[in-house]
């Protein structure tokens, strides 16, 4: 994976490299727990595991936290629910994004890129977003200058930017686009162009990290509408790995509005970007359910667990990824 620069000069950091193996243990230990629901046909029950699990290895690290985006809202589940304390209760203060299994519908069947994302930020780093609001997004690799595509701007004219930008015709580019319904018109528009598009069932995280890991994935951007809370998982791994992205969220309805207003959101239309999206001290740990492009699923051994993890780190802008094996 390519490595760049995000910001032009390193702030002190404010978390310690340490964290970055804590959080990997989170993750490895909620994707063990979700992996034995796979292809069992139970969303629920994979989400609940990998939950529980992940708030009670949260609760052994030395971390003062509080979940910013978790399952929902206090009176809407029981574990990781926003505004909820976390960690050992001794160490820095931090604010805490989790999905804790994204792409359940893909691990109750047992399909690719069923992942554990966590990333953590120092306090006040990451947007606060309720769990039913989406986000428009775009994203692209770092390589291109800033302004070469625009959320606003039609896909058409964001593809065609792109494909110069990059020097290439339009048919060399490739979208990925989540598979709704929703997506309809805009997939029929990118394909009038000329543009390969890959669909995607579930796992938008992986989808906007694939974009821009062009090298390795084929993919040029992400267009599209998804989870609000999962763009700032992504934008939060962008922080790390290097990257271009844009969110807008969709605060349909009043009672969204009302809600993003309390959470400190005063501009309904405001476009963000990454450093906006996650900002300051940012680590990030990702965990394999199932097999998928981005990451190796867990291995049920008879007498012993694999994982694989991917851990990032903004200040430094290290990526690593960890197989390790645990006994069963």
């Amino acid at each position: 994976m390519r490595l760049s620069k995000v910001e032009g000069d390193r702030s002190p950091a404010h978390l310690h490299r340490s964290l970055t193996l804590e959080l990997v243990r989170v993750t490895e230990r909620a994707a063990i727990a979700a992996a034995e629901w796979r292809g069992k046909g139970n969303e629920q029950a994979a989400d609940e595991a990998a939950v529980l699990a992940m708030k009670a290895e949260l609760d052994r690290v030395a971390i003062s936290g509080r979940i910013v985006i978790g399952e929902g809202e206090e009176n809407e589940c029981d574990n990781l629910y926003i505004g909820q304390a976390v960690g050992a209760g001794q160490g820095p203060e931090v604010d805490i994004a989790v999905d804790p299994l994204e792409g359940v519908t893909l691990c109750a069947k047992n399909q690719p890129d069923s992942i554990v994302v966590l990333a953590m930020a120092e306090r006040g780093g990451l947007l606060n977003v309720a769990r039913n609001v989406y986000m428009h997004k775009i994203a692209i690799g770092s390589e291109y200058a800033p302004g070469t595509v625009h959320i606003d701007w039609t896909a058409t004219e964001n593809v065609k930017a792109l494909a110069k930008a990059k020097g290439v015709p339009i048919s060399e580019i490739t979208a990925i686009v989540l598979d709704r319904p929703r997506h309809a018109g805009l997939i029929d528009e990118l394909r009038t162009t000329g543009v390969a598009v890959k669909l995607i069932s579930d796992g938008d995280i992986a989808g906007v990290i694939h974009a821009v890991n062009t090298e390795d994935t084929g993919i040029d951007i992400y267009l599209g509408s998804g989870g609000a809370p999962e763009g700032v998982l992504a934008a939060a791994a962008l922080r790390c790995i290097g990257g271009q992205m844009q969110g807008k969220l969709i605060l349909d309805t009043p009672a969204k509005r009302e809600r993003a207003i309390a959470m400190g959101i005063s501009d309904p239309n405001r476009i963000y970007d990454v450093t906006e999206l996650a900002a300051g001290d940012v680590l990030v740990a990702a965990t394999g359910v199932t097999d998928g492009t981005l990451l190796e699923g867990v291995r049920l051994r008879r007498n012993s667990v694999e994982t694989n993890t991917i851990v990032m780190r903004s200040w430094s802008q290290t990526v690593r990824w960890i197989k390790a094996q645990h006994a069963r």
